[in-house]
């Protein structure tokens, strides 16, 4: 055994799996120790797998055709990432995802996932949840960058990952926000006035 017992209840709260079943996940998850700075996925990159965020914070961006940077996801404790849509569909990965500071991550693959929804079905109600909650989660974010102003998307942003701020450059946030660091700034500089 090379993952402890207890992280498998962390992932997987509320369920209570046998000692079997443990072994069956233990036996399917890799877990990895990352510096901050490491690349785990590239575009073009076929995507087999999916992670689990433990401690750290990564980042999920595409590079447009000009080499601008558009980031579309941080994970940090207790998220899951990957390029869902080159993970689902099989097609070759778009995104990059980078460690912006030190992470151990867990590491599932795809066949792993599948076999361990015919031994532990509740398992694939587990991750059919999560995928739920980040559709949503995405869609409620396209919905903000198409009607909030920059000001709310920061707000929200703030609200969704409370401490991140210490571990991200502001030209991630910004990205992610869709907007210049100078904007950024100025929002920042506009609510400690308030």
């Amino acid at each position: 055994m090379n993952i402890e017992n207890s992280i498998i209840s962390e992932i997987f709260k509320d369920i209570a799996f046998s000692k079997k079943e443990e072994n069956l996940i233990e036996n399917k998850l890799k877990k990895l120790n990352l510096k901050k700075g490491v690349t785990i996925l590239k575009a073009d990159d076929k995507v087999i797998s999916q992670y689990y965020v433990y401690n750290g914070c990564l980042r999920t961006y595409f590079i447009d055709k000009s080499g601008k940077e558009h980031t579309l996801q941080f994970a940090i404790n207790d998220w899951w990432i990957s390029d869902y849509t080159a993970f689902f569909t099989t097609t070759k990965a778009v995104m990059y995802i980078e460690t912006i500071e030190e992470a151990t991550i867990y590491k599932i693959s795809k066949k792993s996932m599948e076999d361990l929804f015919i031994e532990i079905p509740q398992l694939e109600t587990f991750f059919r949840k999560k995928m739920e909650k980040a559709f949503a989660s995405f869609q409620k974010r396209i919905l903000a960058s198409l009607a909030q102003s920059a000001k709310e998307r920061y707000v929200s942003f703030i609200s969704t990952y409370p401490n991140i701020e210490q571990s991200v450059k502001n030209y991630h946030i910004a990205s992610y926000l869709g907007i210049t660091t100078e904007t950024l700034s100025r929002i920042r500089k506009e609510i400690s006035l308030n």
